[in-house]
């Protein structure tokens, strides 16, 4: 279906552009997290805690700009920050 007025063609061109931003930035917070798990896995509470502190900005970026809902990113945080504290937790405990 092609638009057929000139506000329907920009909102098209709009559309697109936003489109290929928000799928950029969650991209990146994808990235992030999956970095964070990764250095979960691996056991360094260390870089761990860092790559927590760098997903967790990714998401509150996202959040901002409105690719995510708030409380979207509230509970991305919070399950990613359960699962550092689990980590620690088990590995006190060996």
């Amino acid at each position: 279906m092609l638009p057929n007025t000139k506000s329907a063609e920009k909102r098209v061109r709009v559309t697109k552009t936003k489109t290929a931003r928000n799928t950029a930035i969650k991209s990146s917070v994808k990235t992030a997290i999956k970095r964070y798990e990764a250095s979960l896995a691996s056991g360094d509470m260390q870089a761990a805690q860092e790559m927590l502190r760098k997903a967790t900005s990714a998401i509150d970026k996202a959040a901002a700009k409105g690719v995510i809902h708030k409380n979207q990113a509230a509970r991305r945080k919070s399950r990613l920050a359960k699962k550092l504290l689990a980590a620690a937790t088990a590995a006190a405990a060996q």
